[in-house]
């Protein structure tokens, strides 16, 4: 299946049942807490998606502008917010197969947009937009799962979470994960920086053009991937992207040192960031 025909039948996408349930009981609060709902937003790469989606319509006139879910929330009533919870509420059931529980892909994506947020910031770039590159870059993955079986019987050579995922489903499909997220990004009217971003994660220098966020994106999936998987020490080394991280002006230990304080798997059934993240 192309990637248009994937886009002209979407997928219905969940978001963390936790992450709705919080936001619900902020919104009915007399007085919400802007901050919190911002912060339980970020912690749900469907959720945010579609925050963006909203802020970007044609209404507010800045299609293509709005790059952070903080800006959108800005635009956004508390209504239409309400209103976008509610919609996640009724998505409820998803064909995501065996072999990626919902709860790790949400630490995973949550994981990887901190890494990028931090790498972002080490070479000057930009950190909002790289915090939702990281946040929705896998929800391709998803629709894949749900749409193509044949994704699912990938899993039997290449778990969904293994670095070589993307280079395996574009041998199979012709494109892989972060493209069809691209695709995704850009029928929602996401901004530039966001789409080719993601277009070109899995090889970010590839090509003509220079996309830096394409390979600070490629390096906290990395990093994110290798936490998943528990890697130490020289798998570390061997697996390491170094030759994207060399036309970044960076090495191994400058990537490890943009770690997360405390890995968000790492807190059983939590997928939410904490106050300083």
């Amino acid at each position: 299946m192309e990637l248009a025909e994937l886009l002209a039948h979407p997928t219905p996408l969940p978001s963390s049942p936790r992450v709705l349930a919080l936001l619900l009981t902020e919104l009915k609060q007399v007085q919400p807490d802007l901050r919190r709902i911002d912060q339980f937003i970020k912690a749900d790469p469907v959720l945010s998606l579609r925050m963006l989606q909203v802020a970007n319509a044609p209404f507010f006139g800045l299609s293509g502008k709005v790059c952070s879910v903080s800006e959108a929330l800005a635009l956004l009533r508390l209504e239409q917010v309400h209103s976008l919870v509610g919609q996640a509420l009724v998505q409820t059931t998803f064909k995501a197969g065996a072999g990626l529980p919902l709860m790790q892909f949400w630490a995973y994506s949550h994981d990887c947009a901190r890494v990028a947020r931090a790498l972002a910031g080490l070479l000057q770039q930009n950190q909002q937009a790289a915090y939702v590159a990281g946040l929705i870059h896998a929800l391709g993955e998803l629709v894949m799962r749900a749409a193509l079986p044949r994704a699912l019987v990938l899993d039997e050579i290449c778990p969904p979470l293994d670095f070589r995922r993307a280079r395996a489903e574009r041998q199979l499909f012709g494109y892989c994960y972060t493209e069809l997220s691209s695709a995704m990004a850009q029928k929602a009217k996401l901004p530039e920086i966001l789409c080719d971003a993601l277009a070109n994660a899995h090889a970010p220098f590839d090509h003509d053009a220079y996309e830096p966020l394409a390979g600070v994106l490629h390096l906290a999936q990395w990093r994110a991937r290798a936490n998943q998987q528990g890697l130490q020490h020289n798998a570390l080394t061997v697996t390491f992207p170094s030759l994207v991280a060399e036309i970044l002006g960076l090495d191994i230990d400058m990537v490890l040192q943009q770690d997360p304080i405390d890995w968000s798997r790492q807190v059983t059934g939590s997928v939410l960031p904490s106050p300083q993240s």
